[in-house]
């Protein structure tokens, strides 16, 4: 039977940035959610599951996370600020910490869930969104390093995603950069917003608000320019004189070689002026983009100092998928999303029910679906348009 539409339509619609999911769209959904997870769960990473809601602490400024105005905070009986999580990376790290203080083997967890932002609704983004990811504690490697960002790769890939590209970079360049010109923390933070935000007037204006030595605004400045495959490198050594920057160039191109173990180079490229929103990441940075989407569908990277906020000293990585993007794109590129078998419908009279509802059961035993609907009323699904 076909759900009705119209007066009552107005009254039950949602809130801006939020959305329904049903049908054959949010079974997609699902299967793809469960061909990235039985993916990561074959790198040996188990599933975690956190709050929806923690402490402001866990996400406040000091620890680099989502800007205050875009939380959305609420209080509890006892007057404690709490917010729906933005961002899980946060919420694991405080958990391991707690947990695993005395663990001194790595341990990889991998999750699903929603996340909440309340960003401007001039932006188009939803408020509410999915986001699967894993992170691995514990191991500060460059094979630390390759383990994850192969498997973005391998994890889009088993989602069906064909056409994509994984952007590594380093922070530590950046921050060389920023500590040979005699940048302290503040003015980093600002001409990073400047840069990332591509406001090169503003990064200007900042420079020379600063009476940053000219000889050092070309590296600043130009830092965007640095991408582009393996030979972007080479390039980027050319701005730098200081070790901080050298080493994370070091980095990155022990992380190629990792790379070139897996066989999944071909997906790589390389931006050096990669700069994130999150002020925890201390290292290997990286974004996956494809067309179809207008922002990266995975960000990830290294955060070694975060545990250390709550109380655990362990170095860490990790990415998070942004499952609703993921499906943006998959459909925009016409990707096929393999659904499992669909329900059996089985009518039955009041004379049939004992024989049918027996015929129900033992498809269910096998692992099918079936439904039981009284003849002549045979449910007609809507898709949704």
């Amino acid at each position: 039977m076909k759900c009705m539409t119209g007066r009552h339509s107005e009254l039950v619609h949602t809130p801006e940035g939020v959305r329904d999911i049903y049908g054959d769209e949010y079974a997609k959904k699902l299967r793809v959610e469960n061909l990235i997870l039985e993916k990561v769960r074959s790198y040996g990473y188990e599933d975690i599951q956190t709050p929806a809601f923690e402490f402001f602490d866990v996400f406040s400024k000091e620890v680099g996370t989502t800007p205050s105005r875009e939380l959305y905070k609420f209080f509890d009986k006892e007057g404690n600020t709490l917010v729906l999580r933005p961002d899980f990376t946060p919420s694991i790290a405080r958990c391991a910490a707690k947990y695993f203080a005395d663990c001194n083997v790595p341990i990889r967890f991998c999750y699903v869930g929603n996340t909440f932002t309340n960003t401007s609704d001039l932006q188009g983004k939803l408020k509410e969104a999915t986001q699967m990811g894993a992170e691995l504690i514990g191991d500060s490697s460059t094979e630390a390093d390759g383990e994850m960002a192969a498997l973005v790769i391998e994890a889009l890939l088993a989602a069906g995603l064909k056409d994509f590209q994984l952007s590594v970079g380093n922070v530590e360049y950046f921050k060389g950069l920023c500590m040979e010109a005699g940048l302290d923390e503040e003015t980093e933070l600002e001409l990073r917003e400047f840069i990332s935000g591509k406001n090169y007037f503003g990064a200007e204006e900042l420079l020379r608000e600063k009476k940053v030595p000219e000889k050092y605004w070309d590296a600043l400045l130009k830092v965007t320019d640095l991408f582009g495959t393996y030979e972007a490198l080479e390039q980027a050594k050319a701005f730098v004189h200081n070790e901080r920057s050298l080493g994370a160039i070091r980095r990155l191109e022990a992380l190629y070689e990792v790379l070139c173990c897996y066989g999944v180079e071909s997906y790589v490229s390389f931006d050096l002026g990669m700069l994130s929103k999150y002020r925890y990441y201390t290292g290997v940075i990286f974004k996956a983009y494809t067309y179809g989407v207008g922002d990266a569908i995975v960000k990830g990277g290294r955060y070694d100092t975060l545990l250390g906020r709550f109380g655990k000293e362990a170095p860490a990585i990790g990415f998070a998928v942004v499952i609703d993007d993921l499906m943006a794109a998959l459909g925009r590129q016409n990707v096929e999303i393999p659904l499992l078998p669909g329900t059996e419908t089985i009518e039955y009279t009041e004379e049939s029910y004992k024989e049918m509802l027996e015929k129900a059961k033992s498809l269910r035993a096998e692992g099918k679906k079936a439904v039981l609907v009284p003849q002549g009323k045979t449910e007609e699904r809507t898709e949704k348009g």
